[in-house]
């Protein structure tokens, strides 16, 4: 959650700065990308089933 806000912190400072607003706004895109990463590898989320897209083997 932190990586997530910290990143959209991110996203409004870089309108704010007089220089260096596209490393500041890449930082943002960065950290939120880490964030859903993070979120999305998590043990027991929905993309770890064995029946994912329900692919079965039986067709």
């Amino acid at each position: 959650m932190v990586l997530f806000l910290g990143g959209f912190y991110l996203f409004g400072l870089a309108w704010e700065l007089p220089t260096a607003q596209g490393v500041v706004f890449s930082a943002g895109i960065l950290l939120v990308s880490l964030a859903l990463a993070y979120v999305m590898r998590q043990r027991g989320s929905a993309t770890r089933r064995a029946d994912n897209w329900n692919q079965r083997g039986d067709k």
